[in-house]
């Protein structure tokens, strides 16, 4: 299997060789869905914290008299029903929302999303990014100039501070390292460009126990 390499003048340079296992793995939509809402659900930190009738200050006391008002008898003036009193089943800061699935589903899910680009030809590689100092119009100047459309998910080796700053600010791009590649991301982008030798940094990470 192989991908097209581009320049940074947008011209193809041959092509790159890439891992069968990775890029022509079973799609498994139901699996990928599921793996997709546990990352989404794993990144939630819950805020919204209410009290309850136990943790409000005051209402020590019974409201009124246990006979003889016409009212119901009360406790304490802090219960839910009462203006000021705790909230019941309301939100609670320590909810866990997290959700486990194996390593094996993990990978099983990146690499049916990846095949699954791979078949749309959506997956591409990049010799590189190169200019003086990180400007965002060089780089946007080569997004114009590659034969591609819509938005571009850029998968870097290695930290490149010059390839980062560039495309930082330019809203239909994103630089992510190979080790921190996900589903989200490979799902929100519509082009997924290999930088380097990113292909081959990915065999090595996530074909080791695979």
């Amino acid at each position: 299997m192989k991908i097209p390499l581009y320049k940074q003048d947008g011209t193809q340079d041959g092509e790159v060789a890439v891992n069968e296992t990775i890029f022509g793995h079973k799609i498994n939509k139901a699996l990928i869905h599921r793996i997709l809402l546990l990352q989404l659900s794993n990144k939630r930190h819950p805020i919204a914290h209410t009290k309850t009738k136990g943790e409000i200050s005051g209402g020590g006391i019974k409201p009124y008299k246990q006979k003889g008002t016409g009212n119901a008898r009360q406790g304490s003036s802090r219960n839910p029903h009462f203006r000021g009193g705790g909230v019941a089943f309301g939100p609670r800061n320590v909810r866990n929302f997290e959700l486990a699935a194996s390593k094996k589903e993990r990978r099983g899910a990146l690499f049916g999303v990846l095949s699954d680009k791979m078949k749309n030809g959506d997956v591409s590689a990049l010799e590189g990014f190169t200019s003086e100092k990180p400007k965002a119009k060089a780089f946007n100047t080569m997004l114009t100039k590659l034969p591609l459309k819509k938005n571009f998910l850029f998968v870097l080796p290695e930290k490149d501070e010059n390839f980062v700053k560039s495309s930082r600010n330019i809203p239909r791009a994103k630089t992510i390292l190979v080790n921190y590649i996900n589903l989200a991301d490979l799902l929100k982008f519509k082009n997924i460009i290999f930088v380097k030798d990113a292909t081959k940094k990915m065999e090595e990470i996530f074909l080791k126990t695979y």
